[in-house]
């Protein structure tokens, strides 16, 4: 009875995780097909391997009953033999088969799994800024790990797993048939009475789990966003508060747990009490045919081991369509990435800058909101020659940023001309027209690896030399020489082993290296001590030599000797000059001018 209870509490424990099944919640797999169509090849021969392993598996039954009757019944040992070598023969050819099944299918899971995470991470690359303004930058990067890595069982194992369970099935209920009429009713009618109570019962069950998971996921958000804001917490000193609230959410997860196992291990002595007597009128059914002489002794052991493997295989795919449920949820997550479509897009025919650079920008009574909201720029007019400097002086929010926006095409704007040497840059290729430009921020992106890495970001084919001759320019050399490592120093995540300015002369580095003839700054000495400002600002000098320039200026005193100052308000130029014009006309640039140089003097 022990060795009859293994298997049963084995299925329990499948049921147990099995959540009911919508098939119409599937459909979002159908994705995952051109992406394993890409290798027929590998597909074909795991197709091969698994119909081989399965009719092999399905003949071993059929050979142990011939055994049966025409050797122990008969006690004919030769027959006993015959029967074993060609029960070992189909077992070695079920096990080459098998192996080789789970290797190509695990080949090609593997396969569609980087082929699926490389288009939705080249997909995302290729959206544009409007779509990152709406979606968390932490929710696609869950969905570019996590839910990838959820298809990785439905891709291998699961989609194999299911195929070689319905051959199984079909091909078990077929043997059942052909071997026993009779006890193939006795199944029929056994098979309600189990199945009816424990899906009942198991329904309950997966409202429970649901619960744990809920708590499980409170406690992890809440563990996630505390470690996130440890400094926030020590100065508050919250600790104690935290720890209690962790606590408390901890028991909650624990108490949700318990009750579920509890339920759980009512479930699994259901099934295992329901199968063993399910299987114990399946043997008298089986005995009493025999005893009458409808089967044989060989029919009835053929038959049991057919019917362990039909519930086994049936018990399979219940686990699998469970599994595959979740699963079509984290593809239908991706896909809804792979199936957006830009806003911004090339033109048909795109028009081919002019080579060499000549450096030019104009802004042709430009009007620009974001979704239809309220206007950000408003007929915006201005042209910048080649070699000038323009910058943009204004309050937060009267459109300076969104102008360097509009202009390297992050958005497109909702009326005007924008064009870069005489191109309207909506009928030049976006990789062509970006190219032109390069950008220094007010807090510069700085990547989690090495000094050089970050500086050749702007020119990946670039030599040591070339990065070296950049570092100089930029005033980073001489720091990056008093490192161990040199170039080759790891900058941790945001560069937050350096300081501010060496930030900024990095960025400075990486926008010399690229060499683009328009340069485009957002004030980037604004938030540095005085000593970094200078070092910055010299850096800034040796990039902007010979370039054409547009900057954002928060701090007037670096900009005093641009060509022109364009003073924005609520998205609308006010106002143009040269420093000393705009002072002497006593306008709005004028009343920012003093205050600073008063406060700059005081300090």
């Amino acid at each position: 009875m022990t060795d009859q209870a293994a298997p049963a509490q084995a299925d329990a424990e499948k049921i147990v995780a099995t959540p009911v099944v919508n098939p119409r919640k599937l459909q979002p797999l159908r994705k995952l097909v051109p992406f394993m169509l890409r290798y027929p090849v590998r597909l074909a021969l795991t197709v091969a391997f698994l119909l081989v392993s399965a009719v092999a598996s399905l003949a071993i039954p059929a050979l142990l009953g011939g055994a049966i009757d025409q050797g122990f019944i008969t006690q004919n040992l030769e027959n006993v033999g015959r029967y074993g070598w060609l029960i070992v023969g189909v077992a070695a050819i079920m096990a080459v088969a098998s192996g080789a099944r789970f290797y190509f299918i695990s080949v090609i899971g593997e396969r569609v799994l980087a082929d699926l995470r490389q288009a939705v991470f080249a997909h995302l690359l290729g959206l544009d800024a409007r779509y990152f303004d709406t979606h968390r930058v932490g929710e696609l990067t869950s969905r570019l790990n996590g839910d990838v890595a959820m298809i990785r069982g439905a891709v291998g194992s699961s989609f194999s797993l299911a195929l070689r369970s319905m051959v199984t099935i079909v091909g078990a209920l077929t043997m059942m048939l052909l071997t026993s009429p009779i006890l193939t009713l006795a199944v029929v009618i056994a098979a309600p009475a189990i199945l009816f109570p424990v899906i009942t019962f198991a329904r309950r069950l997966r409202g429970m789990s649901r619960r744990t998971q809920d708590a499980l996921a409170d406690l992890s958000a809440m563990a996630t966003e505390m470690l996130g804001a440890t400094r926030t917490v020590k100065s508050f000193t919250q600790e104690p508060v935290q720890a209690a609230n962790y606590d408390e959410r901890s028991e909650a997860s624990y108490s949700a747990e318990v009750r579920r196992l509890l339920a759980r291990s009512v479930l699994v002595g259901m099934v295992i009490f329901l199968g063993t007597a399910a299987l114990v009128f399946l043997v008298w059914w089986g005995a009493r045919s025999v005893f009458e002489g409808t089967v044989t002794a060989g029919q009835l052991a053929q038959f049991l081991v057919y019917a362990l493997m039909a519930s086994g295989a049936l018990t399979n795919v219940s686990e699998v369509l469970g599994t595959l449920q979740s699963v079509a949820g984290a593809t239908e997550r991706l896909t809804e990435i792979l199936d957006t479509e830009p806003t911004i897009r090339e033109a048909a025919k795109p028009v081919a800058l002019p080579k060499p650079a000549l450096g030019t920008v104009a802004f042709e009574n430009v009007n620009f909101s974001y979704d239809g909201s309220e206007p950000v720029l408003t007929g915006l007019d201005f042209a910048v020659g080649r070699g000038e400097t323009v910058a943009l002086v204004g309050a937060s929010g009267s459109g300076k940023s969104t102008t360097l926006s509009l202009l390297q095409r992050f958005y497109d704007v909702s009326g005007g001309v924008i064009r870069v040497d005489g191109v309207d840059i909506r009928d030049t290729k976006l990789r062509e027209l970006r190219q032109r430009f390069a950008y220094v921020e007010q807090e510069p992106t700085i990547f989690a690896g090495t000094i050089a890495e970050n500086i050749r970001f702007g020119k990946p084919e670039a030599s040591e030399a070339e990065v070296e001759a950049a570092s100089r320019a930029a005033l980073v050399h001489d720091f990056v020489m008093d490192l161990p490592l040199g170039y080759d120093t790891m900058v941790g995540e945001r560069g937050v082993t350096l300081s501010g300015g060496q930030k900024q002369r990095l960025a400075i580095a990486r926008a010399i290296l690229k060499n683009s003839p328009i340069l485009l700054l957002d004030e980037a000495t604004s938030a540095l001590d005085a000593q970094s400002e200078r070092l910055v600002q010299t850096a800034l000098e040796h990039l902007m030599a010979g370039r054409t320039t547009l900057v954002i200026a928060h701090r007037l005193a670096t900009i005093r000797d641009a060509d022109k100052i364009l003073v924005l308000d609520g998205g609308r130029i006010i106002d143009q000059g040269t420093h000393d014009e705009l002072v002497a006309k006593g306008g709005r640039y004028a009343e920012l001018a003093r205050l600073q140089f008063r406060l700059e003097d005081a300090g």
